[in-house]
């Protein structure tokens, strides 16, 4: 059991675990995870750990697997001008996840985290379980409870 499931079971919150089987023949881990469930895409949401300049800690971005994130935007959200994806083992070291199956839920460390406003259409929304091979599905409001996640426009968006 991942500190994710943990923090959830702790909540009393209502979730579902769903576990699929690595391949390592994929260009996008999360979108093969969408088409391995049987998921739709834009409700899956990967969980990316990002230095903000002028901050000490790293900040997490949970955005649709389906788009690219906006570190410019993500940034002026912290009052900075520039972001920069974290380093894998600042990303490990922060979150207690290993980069590829980081979750949202459980982490190590209280990080800012921010949630791309497009998950305000889904009732429920699927997150990293804390390990590849683990999806947990929650609702959105759970999701923004549990983290203390701000809903932000963060994915690049043409």
């Amino acid at each position: 059991m991942t500190p994710a499931v943990k923090s959830l079971k702790r909540a009393g919150v209502d979730f579902e675990l769903r576990h699929y089987d690595l391949d390592d023949h994929h260009a996008s881990l999360g979108e093969y995870v969408a088409a391995r469930l049987g998921l739709a895409p834009q409700q899956v949401f990967k969980t990316l750990v990002v230095s903000v300049e002028g901050r000490r800690q790293p900040v997490v971005a949970i955005v649709p697997v389906t788009e690219t994130l906006d570190l410019k935007a993500l940034a002026g959200h912290f009052g900075a001008r520039r972001a920069t994806m974290a380093e894998r083992h600042a990303a490990e070291r922060a979150t207690g996840y290993r980069p590829g199956g980081i979750s949202p839920l459980g982490q190590r460390l209280a990080l800012a985290q921010l949630l791309d406003d497009s998950a305000a259409a889904f009732e429920r929304i699927h997150v990293s379980g804390g390990r590849a091979g683990i999806e947990l599905t929650l609702a959105t409001e759970d999701l923004v409870r549990l983290t203390g996640a701000r809903m932000v426009a963060l994915a690049a968006r043409d």
